[in-house]
């Protein structure tokens, strides 16, 4: 599956990296918020005050990557979120306790929804094609790319616009603070489309080789898995970008896979430019995917010249945990 077009709103600016690159300067603060682009560009302006924030940056990016591919229309829209769309749910919640449960308007609602995002895509596009929203927590990216791949076996030529999009707001912010995910790292939160194909083309980012996802994994487990990608890869992994958020509580199951794939191996942690978040995955396939069609590596102080693979590894708390392999066109 070849990636040729991509698109991400992050914390790290890097929605218009074509043109100015990126300066990797990690996130400050406990919280990192997405640094949003002009979008009146992409979106029409009648629309985007219609819009909430998760709404706009998935729809930037979907039509980003549709512009970079020269794709106007794909065959299929497949999306993946953990939280929805949190803004809107909040002012739904909201108002449905202030007025008592009456005289609610239904655009909160009805906007509020997971599969708003993936819905919003397809109306501006008018796609009438296969539409699909995962949501599987810390697995939702990687449940739609598994899905992309399917539906491309199955209609061979076929475009897919896959992404996810998860947002962070001052009430969800303080809920899951107070449940203590972010004693280890930020919260953030972000979007990312990406139109792939079956086939190469002059404008592929890179290949996307194989996608494998895990609940509660032993740390044999996880270990023969690494084992299988690193033959698979033919022994070249060149950069692991690692998403774990609890060194404590992954201790033995990070050191199984570290094993496996060598103790040298570069690792960059992703998750300090863009925050925890559940489809933070979709930020690091955008990373490895840019870094792959740039041919270089250039970030905390790692300088890597023509990378040919790169291995993203996430792991969570709640024992979800995925490898996404990526190499060079």
């Amino acid at each position: 599956m070849y990636i040729n077009g991509a698109s991400a709103i992050s914390p790290l600016p890097v929605f218009d990296a074509m043109t100015s690159g990126i300066s990797f300067i990690p996130g400050e603060g406990n919280r990192l918020t997405a640094y949003e682009p002009a979008y009146n560009n992409l979106i029409d302006p009648k629309l985007i005050r219609r819009m909430s924030r998760v709404i706009r940056m998935g729809v930037a990016t979907a039509m980003d990557a549709l512009r970079q591919a020269g794709v106007s229309n794909p065959d299929a829209i497949i999306t993946g979120t953990a939280y929805g769309c949190l803004e809107d749910t909040g002012i739904f919640l909201k108002r449905l306790v202030e007025n008592g449960e009456e005289m609610l308007t239904p655009t909160a609602f009805i906007q509020s929804t997971h599969n708003t995002v993936g819905a919003q895509v397809a109306l501006l596009l008018k796609c009438h094609s296969y539409n699909n929203t995962y949501v599987q927590r810390a697995q939702s990216f990687e449940r739609s790319l598994q899905d992309a791949r399917l539906w491309l076996t199955e209609h061979p030529g076929a475009s897919v616009l896959v992404g996810a999009a998860d947002e962070l707001t001052d009430y969800s912010y303080a809920l899951l603070e107070r449940f203590g995910l972010y004693r280890h790292q930020a919260g953030g939160e972000g979007a990312a489309y990406y139109l792939v194909t079956d086939a190469a083309s002059e404008k592929s980012w890179a290949r996307v080789d194989q996608v494998y996802t895990l609940f509660d994994p032993g740390p044999e487990e996880l270990q023969d898995l690494a084992a299988a990608l690193l033959q698979e890869a033919s022994g070249q992994i060149d950069l692991l970008l690692s998403g774990e958020e609890e060194m404590d509580y992954n201790a033995d199951q990070y050191a199984k896979v570290s094993s496996v794939l060598g103790y040298g191996l570069p690792v960059i942690r992703y998750k300090k430019y863009c925050g925890v978040y559940p489809t933070a995955t979709a930020f690091a396939s955008w990373l490895a995917a840019w870094w792959l069609k740039a041919g270089k590596v250039e970030v905390d102080g790692l300088q890597l010249l023509s990378p040919g693979r790169i291995l993203i590894y996430q792991a969570d708390p709640s024992g979800y945990h995925s490898f996404i392999l990526l190499s060079a066109c």
